[in-house]
């Protein structure tokens, strides 16, 4: 019997990296693409839910993601419009600041035989698509799916950082599993420290963890009466470009081996420590190997160590 896939649901389109210095490259990203791809690469089952146009961008993006062994669902290419891009600009430490030629109109649809949801960034966020991403949160909420969240906040989309907190909020306390980065919430809330943030956002209805990462500095989880932190492994550093989509799907692969999206509510919060420093230091390999090449290039399984997460 074949195992049913993760669903990530969230943009899709054409990254344009321009360095500080030398010259520029495009390559096929968004998000919750990265994740779907990530998640394939680990052989982990994934189903991805966008919007493309049937433009050339579009065929790319659909060929990547089936090159990768995910799934593209047939409704994601819109015919007669275009895809998406994003430009990536690097500066002299390789960090991205990034800018967008954005469309997010998605269809309703009725949510796939799944093994969990995974939402994120402007596909989670951005009008008016993000009913449709509402609507498929309510329906693997009434399947008791593990649903998880990872809000990647992007700049350039913030007006109003209180308004996008609220947001934000909102949405994660519809999720059992949140991850959110440091730069994050220092976008949403400067003011806060990273403990308050997280456990206002453990607070707020079904979130069972809270995962922040810190960059170099590692990465923090946040259960009830539990916190544990892991620093990162030593990096080769190329750019930071998906790298925390890598630790994403790292994450997601890592509850799928332990079976957990089958144990329903309560399974994520019940994880003791040493579960949890696994989790970390195992998302952090996964992540760890992105940067250390250039662009979203997320490992595949057989690039990992034979005993990961360990």
């Amino acid at each position: 019997m074949s195992r049913l896939p993760f669903v990530v649901v969230g943009e899709a389109l054409v990254d344009i990296v321009v360095p500080a210095e030398g010259e520029g490259s495009s390559a096929v990203g968004g998000s919750p693409l990265n994740v779907a791809v990530g998640l394939a690469r680990l052989d982990v089952p994934a189903l991805l839910i966008t919007r493309i146009g049937d433009d050339e961008h579009g065929r790319w993006v659909a060929d990547h993601v089936r090159d990768s062994g995910a799934e593209l669902a047939t409704t994601s290419v819109v015919p007669g419009s275009t895809t998406s891009t994003a430009t990536a600009h690097l500066d002299e430490e390789r960090a991205a600041r990034y800018e967008f030629d954005l469309t997010w109109d998605l269809e309703h649809h009725r949510l796939p035989e799944a093994r969990a949801l995974h939402i994120g960034s402007l596909g989670a966020t951005l009008l008016p698509g993000r009913h449709a991403v509402d609507d498929l949160v309510r329906q693997a909420q009434d399947s008791d799916l593990l649903v998880s969240y990872d809000p990647n906040v992007r700049p350039a989309f913030v007006d109003d950082p209180g308004a996008t907190w609220r947001d934000v909020a909102e949405i994660a306390s519809r999720c059992r599993l949140v991850k959110v980065s440091d730069e994050d919430l220092a976008v949403l809330r400067p003011a806060e420290t990273v403990e308050d943030l997280s456990s206002e956002l453990l607070a707020g209805g079904t979130t069972e963890l809270v995962v922040v990462t810190h960059g170099a500095g590692g990465a923090s989880a946040y259960a009830p009466g539990l916190t544990v932190r892991e620093q990162a492994p030593p990096t080769e550093l190329v750019d930071t470009v998906g790298a925390g989509d890598a630790f994403m799907a790292g994450l997601l692969a890592i509850l799928d081996e332990w079976d957990v999206p089958e144990d329903g509510a309560g399974a994520l919060e019940a994880l003791d420590e040493g579960h949890l420093r696994l989790l970390l230091r195992g998302a952090m390999t996964v992540a760890s190997i992105t940067c250390s090449r250039r662009g979203a290039n997320p490992p595949t399984r057989l690039e990992l160590p034979a005993t990961w997460p360990l």
